[in-house]
């Protein structure tokens, strides 16, 4: 079992910025990969980025690409979301997730995570 909290959400205005925190308990986190993903009103989930295990690589969807930067603390156990340059488009709640042990592959498919946070919320002013 993995549990997972996400903090760090608000309001905040366009051009501004935000960090997301996912602090993960459970089964060992440090040979798990984690996403991100978000869910505006009306739309479906949708992937943000994800990190490996080791912090070695990442992954981004285009329209976060160089403003969205995602990292983590193993010694913590946790994950971030920093966001830069916000849009009113980023609106949504944001949901970290955990990949199954040992995964190897960064995927950008919900359903290949297997453990999800409550979301935290992120509104972008214009």
């Amino acid at each position: 079992q993995v549990q997972l909290v996400e903090s760090g959400g608000g309001l905040v205005q366009a051009g501004g910025s935000l960090r997301l925190s996912c602090a993960a308990s459970g089964r060992t986190f440090i040979s798990t990969n984690m996403g991100w993903f978000r869910q505006a009103p009306g739309k479906e989930r949708e992937f943000v980025g994800a990190i490996s295990w080791s912090g070695g690589s990442t992954m981004y969807a285009d329209s976060v690409k160089g403003r969205f930067t995602i990292s983590r603390d193993s010694a913590k156990n946790t994950v971030y979301l920093q966001m830069n340059s916000l849009k009113p488009e980023d609106t949504a709640v944001y949901y970290c997730a955990a990949a199954p042990h040992g995964s190897i592959w960064l995927t950008g498919r919900s359903n290949d995570y297997d453990y999800w946070g409550q979301g935290t919320q992120v509104t972008v002013s214009s």
